[in-house]
């Protein structure tokens, strides 16, 4: 067994950031071709990652990171970086699970992580009652994260990892993966679908297919509204035409976004993600 060597490094607004000669031993996600995710420029969206699911004390995670800071929490020129439980029905009701965990960003010059975990909380609570997300608005600065003296981003690969404490037992072997970015012929792809006597369509689906960024599409279009909006609403959607075909643990990152054309005044209801 390798013992952990951490090094104390800075206390920040809660968050205690250490440096660490070991590797997190439950789990390690190497993101290539950073540059492309963190290019939100093709449509307004909060560009967010999740990592594949790993198992620790028993239980499903899933690492899920914001190149670009999570909008959502009013965070912009940093990374945000958090630990989630995977699946809905990971706990049963009134379930609860305690955790202790670190998240892990490698300097691959030194071959050392940057550790970061709260300074205050030391055990977390994950019920089913409540959406279960732990981490860090601020995990590390784009200034430091893209200055080559850091070692964040070398390549423009980088290496994210965790570690997740639920119970007490013998260091495991830790599982790790690899998110590989391909890069599309087209930065931006446009698809018009024109459809003819909608008045005269039934309650049903219908289906468009198009090609895009070298993947098979479809759009599916509700006339009379389908789920929430069944009966009000149009419902429109959009979806790989053939997910079965892909590989195994293959997980496609796409920017979009929906339009319905007012043919009158040339305005658009549009709905992006």
């Amino acid at each position: 067994m390798t013992n952990h060597i951490y090094i104390p490094f800075y206390l920040d607004a809660g968050v205690f950031r250490s440096f660490s000669e070991s590797t997190p031993f439950s789990y390690i996600l190497k993101v290539e071709s950073f540059s492309l995710l963190a290019d939100d420029s093709i449509a307004e969206t909060n560009v967010k990652c999740e990592s594949g699911v790993f198992g620790a004390g028993g239980y499903n995670w899933k690492l899920v990171f914001y190149p670009n800071g999570n909008k959502k929490k009013n965070v912009k020129d940093h990374i945000s970086l958090y630990l989630v439980m995977a699946g809905e029905n990971s706990l049963q009701p009134g379930e609860e699970v305690y955790v202790d965990f670190r998240l892990f960003l490698l300097d691959q010059i030194k071959s050392k992580y940057l550790v970061v975990e709260d300074a205050f909380t030391r055990n977390f609570c994950f019920r089913r009652e409540m959406s279960g997300a732990v981490g860090f608005d601020k995990l590390v600065s784009l200034r430091d994260f893209t200055d080559a003296s850091s070692g964040y981003l070398i390549d423009d690969k980088c290496v994210f990892g965790a570690e997740v404490f639920v119970c007490n037992g013998r260091r495991p072997v830790p599982q790790a993966d690899c998110l590989s970015i391909r890069k599309t012929t087209s930065q931006k792809y446009k698809h018009t679908w024109k459809v003819r006597n909608f008045s005269s369509l039934a309650a049903q689906c219908y289906e468009e297919r198009f090609t895009a960024g070298g993947q098979k599409w479809k759009i599916t279009l509700y006339p009379a509204g389908c789920r929430g909006g069944a009966g009000t609403h149009l419902s429109l959607f959009l979806a790989l035409a053939d997910p079965e075909n892909l590989p195994d643990g293959t997980k496609i990152s796409t920017n979009y976004c929906l339009r319905v054309v007012d043919q009158i005044h040339g305005r658009c209801i549009k709905h992006s993600a």
